[in-house]
């Protein structure tokens, strides 16, 4: 099991390297290199400093939103954990499609560190959640106070970035909500499955009943606590605003001013709508591209130095802070596991001698 997970993480890891080797020669393979580094050091440091920390905040915010909610549950974690966790997730979130790896290891970690796997999914479900909610929300409003952000030649990929982004919401909605459309949905998909002549059939549907069952646990604790659940919420939209905050950072690095806060925050909330749902690791390339499409009257010439400040703080330069997190934690737990190993056989060791 263990080799099969590794053998996973190297196929994605060299995924990931390939798309962003072939996404950054595409375009830049005929920009002057020299005058595009002079660009980027020409930029006031002191507003980069501040994106490198608004997009820490980011994660700090993930990791406080993290703790109090397993502190709901009888869980308690230092902040220090909570913040391992949310890079270990951001991390593999980064090298999956669909940002889908992440959440599952988070969890698995979680697990290891003695945390109940049930309050773990709960807790990551309501975050996800709020992400949800917060891009999409955002995302719309932005668009309709600022139409001009959206091009004739971009408008269809933000149409199918926000319908996706829609539909994930509400599946998971309904799946909290309610229980029978949820049944239905997932005996239409079995059926589907069935169609597509798709092996092992019933673990597929005993594994997604099992999910479903912590859809219903987490209804019933927004029921109960509907407070913390709002407060939740609340936490990951102040968390997403962090993040949408650096490119207005990277843009006064460069000393322009004839975009304010909110439409710079508006591009980057149109570009994250069109962008998240996409099945492309850490959406690399389609970001890129997008970011050159709807920056390109802010930034003018700095176009193409902004993107790399800008898709560097939020993405890159976290990749790998959390990859050494990963690496770590990684270590430790190995040394952990040999402790145990070496007790286990100390005390194998004594029986054997008893039973002699």
């Amino acid at each position: 099991m263990r080799k099969k997970i590794n053998f996973k993480m190297i196929r994605n890891v060299l995924l990931f390297i390939i798309l962003i080797v072939l996404t950054y020669w595409l375009i830049f393979r005929e920009q002057d290199m020299n005058q595009l580094m002079d660009l980027i050091r020409s930029s006031d440091k002191t507003f980069i400093i501040l994106g490198i920390l608004s997009m820490f905040c980011y994660f700090c915010m993930e990791a406080y939103n993290v703790k109090s909610l397993l502190k709901v549950f009888g869980d308690k974690i230092s902040f220090i954990s909570a913040l391992k966790f949310t890079w270990i997730g951001f991390f593999f979130s980064s090298i999956t499609p669909a940002a889908s790896g992440g959440q599952p290891i988070e969890i698995y970690y979680m697990t290891k560190e003695k945390i109940s796997g049930a309050n773990a999914t709960l807790v990551l479900l309501i975050q996800l959640c709020g992400f949800q909610i917060s891009t999409i929300f955002l995302g719309i409003l932005c668009a309709i106070l600022c139409p001009s952000i959206i091009s004739n030649g971009l408008i269809w990929l933000y149409l199918l970035g926000l319908t996706i982004n829609g539909i994930a919401l509400s599946l998971m909605l309904i799946g909290v909500f309610s229980k029978k459309i949820t049944k239905k949905l997932i005996n239409i998909f079995i059926k589907l499955l069935k169609i597509a002549k798709v092996n092992k059939l019933d673990e597929k549907k005993q594994k997604i009943e099992e999910g479903l069952d912590t859809y219903n646990e987490s209804a019933i604790f927004i029921k109960n606590n509907k407070n913390e659940f709002i407060k939740a919420i609340l936490r990951v939209f102040i968390q997403v605003c962090f993040y949408y905050t650096v490119p207005f950072l990277v843009y006064k690095s460069f000393g322009f001013n004839t975009y304010n806060y909110f439409q710079i925050f508006a591009m980057q909330s149109v570009l994250y709508t069109t962008v998240s749902s996409l099945p492309l690791p850490g959406a690399i390339g389609i970001s890129e591209t997008v970011f050159l499409s709807i920056f390109k009257p802010a930034f003018g010439d700095a176009l193409s130095g902004a993107m790399l400040l800008s898709r560097g703080i939020t993405f890159y330069l976290y990749v790998i802070i959390s990859l050494i997190v990963v690496i770590i934690n990684a270590v430790k737990m190995k040394n952990v596991l040999g402790e145990i190993d070496n007790k286990v056989r100390k005390i194998e060791g004594k029986d054997n001698l008893v039973n002699a």
